[in-house]
């Protein structure tokens, strides 16, 4: 048989034809030495060159998918998905790895010059390109990068710097604070210089007693230096006789909306709660040391999955240092900062107002934060009835209702959102008695404003009704439920406690269903796993609680899903950002998180063993690895 197509060969000495042997070792050999020439031959007679075959928009594009489909995007269309595309900072697709593909093929060619006009038949279609593919483990999960509602970044360095946090006694603060004199060799010899720590708990002591500044004297190495020790709750402070010395002379009375606490003789004990803590020298703001804090806050911070922190309390010193940061270099995380000025005046003026600034647009400004009370384990919560262990107080009101109601107006009128500290029932009562009044008679709407109550501590049944009928967001943080049961039954007895900790109860009030979750870090760990945790079991980290191991108050527990959409799209909504974050959804920012098991599905005991494998801000991993 003969032929005079060139494309047909003579017949083999078999008397087989070689176009039926075409992939024979020798054919695939000089096909593999050929296919270059002739491609190179047929695009450059249509006037194609080869590297128009790259576009450099695509050459950060990559998919992250999950053979198990646990990609867990907190978007109520697609809740689960086998792959997310990322595209430059962006979410640009979601779905099976076969249709992203096909998506992205067409996406891919139609950048290309002349594409229309370029047809590659077999055996050139496999120039056709695919999306570089990145597959996660199967144990591993995929969900959007988490918030931390409410937290205190520069604190959480400045705790970590002098820890007191797992300090049994009195003694063992004096321990941890001789080692860290001698671990210090210029506080060591220098007698003048402050010693600065967080963490100490009176609660945690035998007989759960108030320390004393003598207590310091009882150790050599610490008599007579200046020493500062802020309660873990950071609404109490522990000062030495030396730094005594220094405030004298003090107030006879009490401070508006704080607390000098004095022995029988009326001297003042070392401790100071609330507002008098503004009497205790301070040591000037100081970039270099907001910078050692910053750093360290926010290695730790994405070591465990954060992308976003609402910062609590930002004063103006510190806005600035956040904004000129951010100006000089791109933030390694979000922060939405809420600032903080002590006054009962207007000082909207105080702060700027940012949205999404510096590079990256990872810094906004565009909220407050009030103070109504302290702290329940410091007796400063505000109460409507005394406590029940401490009959003698109701707690402390840091600013009289009248002058936080003009403030609370003065902020609305002027657009900033308004979070207000809220523990006890009585100053979540005023605070929502405000709002009440406002709905009344505002000229503006509330609900574009989206107030939020930091804590929603200790509410009456009647209240948490009330707070989902006032468009007022709760921010709540599930570690403290779970700090606090050892003693918040004893401080509330059995009747107020029902409406302590009630997260069910305020996610089942809310019209939006909304119930950011933060951790108040450094009063709690940093770890957002301690506390969905914590939502959704309700016991201590070792699996305990007053009722057992079933939980405490379990009623009160949140589903897995609600506790992640409160870490993510709950917490973009209380912060204006639900449109760019919050959800791996299509147009969103490519922040996500890799853990190494599903937190979803696996036993509640093994929930704290979940590690991160990486975080990603803005499709770049900035911790770990993908």
């Amino acid at each position: 048989m003969g032929s005079s197509s060139p494309l047909v060969k003579p017949a083999s000495a078999s008397g087989q034809s070689t176009s039926s042997s075409t992939n024979s070792p020798q054919n695939r050999s000089w096909w593999a030495r050929s296919w270059p020439l002739a491609l190179s031959v047929a695009l450059g007679a249509a006037g194609v060159t080869l590297t128009w075959l790259k576009p450099e928009t695509h050459s950060l594009d990559y998919a992250v998918c999950s053979a198990n489909r646990t990609i867990y995007t907190v978007d109520s269309d697609l809740p689960n998905v086998q792959c997310i595309f990322v595209h430059d900072t962006l979410i640009s697709d979601t779905g099976d790895l076969e249709d992203i593909t096909l998506r992205w093929r067409d996406r891919w060619w139609s950048e290309i010059p002349l594409a229309s006009v370029i047809h590659l038949p077999w055996p050139f279609n496999f120039l056709e390109p695919s999306p570089r593919v990145i597959n996660i483990p199967p144990n591993s999960i995929v969900v959007p990068g988490l918030t931390d509602a409410h937290a205190h970044v520069l604190h959480y360095g400045f705790k970590m710097n002098l820890n007191l946090e797992d300090c049994t006694s009195v003694d063992d603060v004096l321990s941890h604070l001789k080692a860290y004199v001698i671990a210090h060799p210029d506080i060591l010899g220098d007698p003048t210089r402050w010693i600065e720590g967080m963490g100490w708990d009176q609660n945690k002591w035998r007989g759960a007693q108030y320390p004393h500044a003598n207590d310091f004297d009882r150790e050599p190495l610490l008599r007579g230096r200046r020493i500062s020790l802020t309660r873990i709750d950071a609404h109490a402070c522990w000062v030495s006789n030396r730094v005594l010395q220094l405030m004298a002379p003090l107030p006879k009375e009490d401070i508006d909306g704080g607390l000098i606490i004095r022995d029988e003789h009326g001297k003042p004990t070392g401790i100071f709660v609330d507002n008098a803590m503004d009497l205790i020298p301070s040591q000037p703001f100081s970039e270099t040391r907001a910078m050692e804090y910053f750093t360290r806050a926010t290695s730790d911070a994405l070591a465990v999955g954060l992308t976003s922190v609402h910062d609590a309390f930002s004063v103006p010193e510190e806005i600035h240092f956040y904004k000129k940061l951010s100006e000089t270099q791109q933030l390694p995380l979000r922060l939405y900062l809420m600032g903080s000025v002590n006054s009962d005046d207007y000082w909207g003026g105080q702060i700027p107002r940012l949205i999404q600034h510096g590079f990256g647009g990872r810094l906004t400004v565009r909220s407050v934060k009030l103070f109504v009370d302290g702290a329940l384990g410091s007796f400063g919560a505000a109460l409507l009835e005394p406590y029940s262990d401490n009959p003698s107080t109701s707690g402390i009101m840091r600013l009289r209702p009248e002058a936080l109601a003009k403030l609370v107006k003065e902020f609305s009128t002027d657009g900033w959102q308004i979070n207000i500290h809220c523990i006890g029932d009585r100053a979540n009562h005023v605070v929502l008695d405000i709002y009440d009044d406002m709905l009344a008679n505002a000229s503006f709407s509330i609900d574009a404003l989206r107030p939020r109550i930091e804590h929603a501590q200790i509410l009456t049944l009647d209240d948490i009704k009330r707070i989902g009928k006032i468009p007022v967001i709760p921010s709540v943080q599930p570690t403290h439920a779970t700090s606090d049961m050892w003693y918040a039954e004893d401080r509330l007895g059995p009747k107020r406690i029902k409406g302590a900790y009630a997260y069910r109860a305020l996610l089942n009030a809310s019209p939006t269903r909304v119930l950011p979750l933060g951790s108040d870090f450094p009063v709690e760990g940093i770890n957002p796993l301690l506390g969905f945790y914590a939502a959704v079991s309700r016991l201590s980290v070792t699996g305990d609680s007053p009722h057992g191991p079933g939980g405490w108050y379990p009623s009160e527990r949140l589903t897995r899903a609600e506790a992640l959409k409160g870490m993510t799209l709950d917490a973009a909504y209380a912060s204006f950002s639900e449109d760019i974050l919050g959800s791996l959804s299509i147009g969103k920012k490519a922040d996500f998180v890799v853990l190494d098991r599903d937190i979803m599905t696996v036993p509640i005991e093994d929930i704290l063993s979940a590690k991160v494998t990486a975080t990603v801000i803005d499709g770049e991993v900035v911790y770990g690895n993908l």
